[in-house]
C-alpha cells in the first residue's frame, strides 16, 4: 500500500508529519484515531483528528491533505448518512 506524509494541527501531535496510508482513489482517511494508553491500566484514551483539504492552490482545488484536532473527540463510525433514513 501507498503512504503520504500528512502533517498533524493540535492536541497531542502537533506539528509532526507522520506517513498515512492512503486508499485506492488516493486520499487518507476521513479521521485519525490516536489511542493513547492510560498509567494506571483503565481504557486508553483516543485523540480524534480529522482530515481537511492542505493548501488550496491557484484554482481553488486542494493539494494535498492535513489534520485537525477534535477535541470533542467523537468518530465518525456510525457509517453514511443517507437521506432516506431514518435516525432512531
Amino acid at each position: 500500500m501507498r503512504s503520504e506524509n500528512t502533517p498533524f494541527v493540535g492536541g497531542p501531535l502537533d506539528g509532526r508529519v507522520l506517513p498515512v496510508l492512503v486508499g485506492m482513489t488516493g486520499q487518507p482517511p476521513k479521521t485519525y484515531e490516536v489511542p493513547v494508553p492510560d498509567a494506571g491500566g483503565g481504557p486508553p484514551v483516543r485523540h480524534v483528528y480529522r482530515r481537511v483539504p492542505g493548501r488550496v492552490g491557484r484554482l481553488g482545488l486542494p493539494h494535498g491533505w492535513r489534520y485537525e484536532y477534535d477535541p470533542e473527540g467523537k468518530s465518525s463510525g456510525d457509517g453514511p448518512k443517507w437521506p432516506w433514513r431514518k435516525r432512531r
